[in-house]
């Protein structure tokens, strides 16, 4: 029962065509051969000309209404029609992101092994939120202390993104806290970060009914290179603990996404456990290149966390979306995120030798993200993987080195790991307003030209332009040739603007 074949000739017969001769089997296997060998010949033939497209979105908000019919199709129309229509209509109305000209905000680096990967995990279409359900397999074993691996009490988990895990984490450590003081003092936890932690922090808080007075943004300054100061969170948790509050979470990043800052995560720790907080390092860009020794310090002090997180999506080959999480105390997110309806009960998960990873997240179902983590793992090794890393660096030590020969342009904040924060210095007397007026031209000219794709940020009042290197098909050429495109454009701006 319910399914598309049926041993009366006649019924199969009517399900099997329409009046227009389609077949309608939405998984017959041959058509599926035949169509997706269309679709994979018409991504490889984008990603052989991404270049030829204008890198930031040309369009104007609503063009896409104006080219889609009324209502959808009451018969099928052939996959030759559908990607046409890709080319014409969709194409025309997206930003690149994996251009070799993209380096805004941070990359979302895809390779071949993370696209099969993905192709993979949809095509067996696993809906796996228990062990039942489908067993998952090992996970991978990072370079994270023991105590934050299966075998050593913790455990890690696949996430969407960052956003999700921080909503986990910090749903567990309030209900941990609660459980001892009281659900009706929830309006007394405070939340910790700095002014440069990711919005997805302060969002988090809100869904966990964290009060928005008791959302702690500290200050972070120039001296520090926009890190966040131990001294600073000691100060601003002893005035809640002062006032009766109850410090409760604390987010350390490593790899800002305003300029890639590196919270010093030893001594934050140092500060939340005196404080019996729960501390999470968000090391959503940066934390794929801990694979390389000569970056693994930047995690320094983690063992005292007591969660990690970084996006493979971001700057590890790994396409859209998997975040990889590690806790130390599953149980604390267990016993956060699980319900046990009858439906959901089975031997295994009560034996309690299995892992039901419904309870690790928000939703029920989840999707088989670890088969295109692995196959990136596997196609490339641990070797390869680090050599990509490393011309990222070297392509950003490089267009630091370009930005620092030009007189009119300054460095703003020290390079990191592989993006660069500049801007164009503005002439001599003018003030800070007619600096940062000057880098919005300056960055909106080069993204309308299509040339080349930047975001921004602001830090202690200064507007500076994010070159961030990462997108898998960046070589060093188009990192030239987008310097020259800032360049032209800048004298430009400055003839015009004198």
């Amino acid at each position: 029962m319910g399914s598309l074949q049926t041993e009366n000739p006649e019924f199969a017969a009517a399900v099997a065509t329409n009046t227009d001769g389609f077949a309608t089997n939405p998984l017959d296997h041959e058509e599926f051969r035949r169509q997706g060998h269309m679709v994979v010949d018409y991504i490889a033939d984008y990603y052989r000309d991404v270049h030829k497209y204008p890198v930031r979105s040309q369009v104007e908000p609503g063009y896409l209404r104006r080219r889609l019919p009324d209502a959808a199709p009451n018969g099928p129309e052939p996959i030759e029609v559908i990607l046409g229509d890709i080319t014409h209509d969709i194409l025309p109305g997206i930003t690149h992101w994996q251009s070799p000209n993209y380096y805004a905000y941070f990359p979302s680096s895809g390779s071949t092994a993370g696209f099969l990967g993905e192709m993979l995990s949809t095509g067996l279409n696993v809906v796996g939120f228990n062990w039942m359900s489908s067993p998952p397999p090992p996970s991978s074993r990072p370079s994270l202390p023991e105590a934050f691996l299966f075998s050593g009490g913790g455990g890690g988990v696949l996430q969407g993104t960052t956003c999700e895990g921080l909503l986990c984490t910090l749903t567990a450590a309030r209900d941990r806290v609660l459980k001892k003081i009281g659900r009706e003092h929830i309006g007394k936890l405070v939340v910790y970060g700095s002014d440069q932690t990711h919005c997805a922090l302060q969002k988090a808080a809100q869904i966990a009914g964290i009060h928005p007075e008791n959302f702690r943004a500290v200050g972070t300054t120039r001296k520090d290179a926009f890190a966040l100061n131990p001294a600073s969170l000691r100060a601003a948790v002893a005035a809640d603990v002062a006032r009766g509050l109850v410090p409760l979470f604390l987010c350390a990043t490593v790899g800002t996404t305003s300029s890639t800052a590196v919270d010093p995560v030893a001594g934050l720790c140092e500060v939340a456990k005196e404080n019996n907080m729960w501390v999470h390092v968000d090391a959503a860009y940066a934390g794929g290149a801990c694979i390389l020794p000569e970056v693994r310090h930047v995690i320094d002090g983690v063992e005292n966390a007591d969660s990690f997180s970084f996006n493979a999506h971001k700057w590890f080959f790994t396409n859209l979306d998997c975040c990889c999480m590690w806790v130390k105390d599953p149980a604390a997110l267990v016993a956060a995120l699980s319900t046990n309806p009858e439906y959901l009960r089975n031997k295994a998960t009560e034996s309690k030798q299995v892992v039901d990873y419904k309870d690790w997240q928000i939703a029920l179902s989840r999707r088989f993200r670890a088969l295109k983590l692995w196959m990136v793992l596997r196609s490339y090794g641990v070797s390869n993987l680090r050599n990509f890393l490393r011309s990222h660096v070297a392509m950003a030590k490089h267009f630091e080195s370009l930005v620092t020969a030009d007189e009119r342009f300054e460095v703003v904040v020290p390079r990191t790991f592989a993006m660069v924060c500049f801007r164009l210095l503005p002439p001599a007397q003018a003030g800070r307003e007619t600096a940062n007026e000057l880098n919005r031209r300056l960055l909106e000219a080069v993204n309308s030209s299509g040339k080349a794709y930047m975001t921004h940020a602001v830090v202690g009042g200064v507007y500076m332009i994010r070159f961030a290197v990462g997108a898998t098909l960046t070589a060093e050429h188009h990192v030239v040739e987008s310097w020259r495109v800032i360049q032209e454009h800048a004298s430009e701006i400055l003839a015009a603007w004198s």
